[in-house]
């Protein structure tokens, strides 16, 4: 059997795995990076605590000692499923069944303005830039004279109150208290604000509600300005316009965590394409009116009694689809019935984000409970640690971590960018 899977993410990545060296399968992984990203910590990147590599693991190195799983480095242009053909911008790749773990990317909800000059945070690159663009707004800083200008550049608003948001407003503000005053002395950075902006009455909205409140609580101790209820209009690399009646923000940095959508490939029927540019599915996560399309993760929309929306859009529902996928193409393998094919049931085992250095909610359904502070964050740390590919990538993190923790410090500040070459 071809196994075709798009996309080595979460979920198609732990495909492959579940499939490698299985005898009956002959597999092709296809991405445009030839690493795995590990999502959750792409913010640690942004804010210096951690250098790119450590969450970024080679795939030719997972399946250095596979007989049947080949990896393909290109851009995916469109399925043909009526030729059961993927083409990529390389080849064409003739599949006997396609599994499409494409992920989501950053939705601007069609506002060019804001695609244009925001920063997304949806890949290790985009991570790294916007790094860089923090750390030379305060070296440009340095040398201002205009109070409106310092200002400016000194302001960081993140949209979006999310996890990714909450996360990365947190780090933001600990690097403010802790780093930035240290090495530029010349700075007042009591003028320094970070701004969180979320749309609805709350942060972290799909966690409890004692979760939500203690994010905003712990967001508030660190010197955040959060503010809820609040859209952004527009941003044209200057000011942040906000709806009707509230106070325009001057601000060369804004971070937008406030929307993805699925990353939908040409080829899918437009009929089938649900809210949030989701591909609609049925219990055995195929493309409803295809017999050999899956599709898993982010870009899966599967409508249930318990989710009638589709599935929440993190990493351990891509997980479990992938699990599911891999036992069902299995026994199709062995040419079982119909009839022996799994459903998909989502298994909820809790939810958690990180504000800051021992600050931390997690929300575990069964046995029902809501946890905060210092042991919250070791959870969410030993969790984190548990999911990063490779002993090596685990132990780099770990010390980092521990670094940064005695330290009150991260050696990752660097500003790497090219330099013109000199005239002959």
């Amino acid at each position: 059997m071809k196994v075709v899977i798009a996309g080595a993410g979460f979920g198609g990545l732990r495909l492959a795995r579940q499939l490698n060296n299985k005898a009956g399968f002959e597999v092709t992984l296809v991405d445009r990076f030839n690493y795995h990203q590990f999502q959750p910590l792409f913010y640690q990147v942004a804010t210096a605590g951690l250098d790119a590599s450590n969450i970024s693991f080679p795939l030719r190195k997972v399946f250095q000692r596979s007989k049947n799983v080949r990896i393909r480095l290109a851009e995916i242009r469109q399925i043909q499923p009526e030729q059961q053909q993927l083409l990529t911008d390389n080849e064409v790749i003739p599949y006997d069944v396609l599994v499409l773990a494409m992920g989501a990317g950053t939705n601007f909800f069609g506002n060019a303005q804001l695609e244009e000059h925001t920063f997304p945070m949806k890949s290790t690159v985009e991570a790294l830039q916007l790094r860089y663009r923090i750390l030379q707004n305060l070296e440009n800083a340095l040398t201002v004279s205009d109070p409106a200008e310092l200002q400016r550049l000194m302001n960081i608003v993140v949209v979006g109150g999310g996890p990714t948001g909450v996360e990365l407003a947190g780090a933001l503000a600990e690097m403010k208290q802790y780093v930035l005053p240290k090495e530029y002395p010349e700075l007042d950075f009591s003028r320094m604000h970070i701004w969180l902006l979320e749309g609805s009455g709350k942060t972290l909205s799909t966690m409890s509600e004692q979760s939500s409140a203690r994010s905003l609580k712990y967001l508030e101790k660190l010197g955040v300005k959060v503010k809820t209820n609040t859209l952004v209009k527009d941003y044209d690399g200057k000011t942040v316009l906000l709806a009707e009646g509230q106070e325009p923000i001057p601000s060369a940095t804004v971070i937008w965590a406030a929307g993805i959508k699925g990353n939908v490939p040409e080829g899918i029927d437009k009929n089938m394409i649900a809210r949030g540019n989701r591909i609609k599915t049925d219990r055995y996560c195929r493309v409803i009116g295809q017999s050999n399309v899956y599709v898993i993760g982010d870009l899966a929309c599967m409508e249930t009694p318990d989710y009638p929306q589709g599935h929440p859009m993190v990493a351990p529902v891509a997980m479990q689809m992938a699990d599911l996928v891999a036992g069902n193409l299995k026994l199709l393998e062995r040419k079982s019935k119909k009839g022996n094919q799994y459903e998909f049931v989502y298994r909820d085992k809790g939810s958690m984000a990180t504000v800051g250095r021992n600050l931390a909610v997690v929300d575990i359904p069964k046995p029902k409970m809501r946890l905060g502070g210092f042991i919250a964050w070791m959870i969410w740390m030993g969790l984190h640690l548990m999911l990063i590919l490779g002993v090596k990538n685990r132990f780099f993190v770990f010390c980092n971590w521990l670094y940064n923790y005695v330290t009150y410090d991260q050696n990752l500040r660097l500003i790497f960018r090219e330099f013109d070459k000199p005239k002959k």
